[in-house]
């Protein structure tokens, strides 16, 4: 998680187009010289590119392309999410560490990011291939005042974000398979997985994984993965900025979550239709308790895909793999 006082020094820096004393900058965050030297020694070991000229000051040069926190959080524009943001170079799993801060009373908004995951998780107890320097893999914990048959729209509200977020970065051809991928074509390029702690009807937390194939390259997938999987990289046949992508993420949902507490799932509901390919479409579901084949007709209220079956019997599906049948 990032130093107060560093992100304010950051943010100093990155207004000033020129130098900035190192007088001026201990009166604006009431710390010593000495302390303002630390953290600029610290914000180097991040890899900002920090000019230090004697009566003149500090000058910010240039920024990391890492995912670090400060680099992040200092082009930010949310007012919650993400504003403690814990990032790791390599952990077993984003979803692991967020769901140990949940427990340790972390409050909502706290992300977890990683630049490489050991043992990603997908849905369905599947592992998520997640490589190192590639991908944008994390975590946000919400503690979120909703029943626990509402969860599943946060599911789709985060399918919604993560395309928006995408197509401010690049155009390509996107759209929503239910309940939690993101294909390109018949591709995926991102899945989310969403936990949840409860109680009876009570929601405790809900941490929502967000994993994106960024900046693979073709060779890079498994060979079982690559008629199955595709990156941003490999579409846009240009390599994207992980960090820009982290911003943007956090700022759609940051957004459409507060539409979603205004005016419920129905705004929400609405955008998500108009990026899902699996409505009007025959598909199997292969749901834990079995297969339902028929025709996707729509989703409930509370995030449900409904399925008529041949015999015009309509099946609400909570979670299972979809296929389309040709």
């Amino acid at each position: 998680m990032m130093n107060e006082i560093r992100k304010q020094l950051l943010h100093e820096l990155l207004k000033s187009r020129g130098f900035v004393s190192g007088e001026e900058l201990s009166q604006k965050l009431s710390v010593s010289r000495t302390a303002i030297w630390k953290h600029i020694e610290e914000l180097r070991k991040e890899g900002y590119q920090i000019e230090a000229v004697r009566k003149q000051g500090y000058r910010l040069v240039a920024e990391p392309k890492s995912l670090s926190p400060s680099s992040i959080i200092s082009h930010l524009q949310t007012t919650w999410l993400g504003q403690n943001l814990h990032y790791f170079e390599e952990v077993e799993s984003t979803q692991t560490i967020a769901h140990r801060l949940a427990r340790e009373g972390a409050p909502s908004g706290n992300v977890v990011l990683a630049d490489h995951q050991q043992a990603g998780k997908g849905r369905l107890g599947r592992s998520w291939f997640s490589p190192k320097g590639t991908g944008l893999w994390m975590s946000l914990l919400i503690r979120p005042h909703i029943p626990l048959t509402s969860v599943p729209q946060l599911t789709l509200l985060t399918s919604v974000a993560v395309l928006r977020a995408v197509k401010q970065l690049v155009s390509i051809p996107l759209h929503i398979k239910w309940p939690n991928d993101v294909l390109c074509g018949q591709k995926k390029v991102a899945g989310i997985l969403t936990e949840l702690d409860a109680e009876a009807d009570r929601v405790g937390y809900v941490i929502i994984g967000i994993g994106i194939n960024v900046n693979q390259q073709e060779e890079e997938f498994p060979t079982e993965l690559r008629t199955k999987a595709t990156s941003l990289r490999i579409e846009a046949q240009k390599a994207l900025s992980r960090k820009e992508l982290a911003i943007a993420i956090l700022q759609e949902w940051e957004k459409l979550y507060g539409l979603y507490e205004q005016s419920g799932f129905g705004p929400v509901k609405t955008l998500w239709e108009a990026h899902t390919c699996s409505l009007g479409q025959h598909i199997v579901a292969r749901t834990p308790h079995g297969q339902v084949e028929g025709i996707a007709r729509g989703i409930t209220d509370e995030g449900v895909l409904l399925l008529e079956d041949g015999q015009g019997t309509m099946h609400k599906i909570y979670s299972a793999d979809i296929e389309t049948l040709s």
